[in-house]
């Protein structure tokens, strides 16, 4: 044996003593550095459901199937805005409650109907297309539905020739139909 190293039986006693008065470890999810941990990963997938969720529910529907058709449609459209241009096809639009009152005028005979476009700016599906018959010389009425208070392109057109107003919600009064789309 040597000199400097006798076994003391006071340090195993202590040791044993303080082992028995330690409290057993927590598990794991007891602690709160597991949860700070799952945290930004779990937040990341709970966004990415709610993105896929509204990617699915929320379809744009800015993109037509036919654009190609479309295209080619562009020209007779043009054609119908010089068409009104040179007929000097000019009105005022105005809506009611469940109503919508035309009042046209120009160098042509007007037909005893027209159709009446009422275009949302951003969804298609909210589009109308309505009928408006001629209750007497260059006024044209016709029942409409509510609308929503969103700003509304309104074409009035024939096979010939079209006319559009911007109808806003908060204007009283009656806008005026010009040529050409959106001015």
């Amino acid at each position: 044996m040597t000199a400097g190293l006798k076994e003391n039986p006071m340090n195993a006693t202590t040791a044993s003593a303080s082992l028995a008065c330690k409290a057993p470890a927590a598990p794991w999810y007891r602690h709160r550095w597991p949860w700070l941990l799952m945290a930004g990963p779990g937040l990341v997938i709970v966004a990415g459901v709610i993105t896929t969720v509204i990617a699915f529910t929320g379809a744009d529907g800015l993109v037509a199937d036919d654009y190609y058709k479309q295209g080619l449609g562009v020209n007779r459209q043009i054609a119908r805005d010089a068409a009104a241009v040179a007929l000097r096809v000019r009105g005022e639009i105005a809506r009611e409650a469940r109503a919508v009152r035309v009042a046209l005028s120009g160098d042509a005979p007007l037909p005893d109907r027209l159709s009446l476009r009422l275009v949302h700016p951003s969804r298609a599906s909210d589009d109308r297309t309505l009928v408006l018959e001629q209750s007497e010389p260059g006024r044209y009425s016709g029942s409409a539905p509510p609308l929503s208070a969103t700003r509304w392109l309104a074409i009035v057109e024939t096979p010939q020739w079209r006319v559009s107003a911007t109808l806003e919600p908060n204007t009283a009064g009656p806008a005026v139909l010009t040529p050409g789309v959106g001015q």
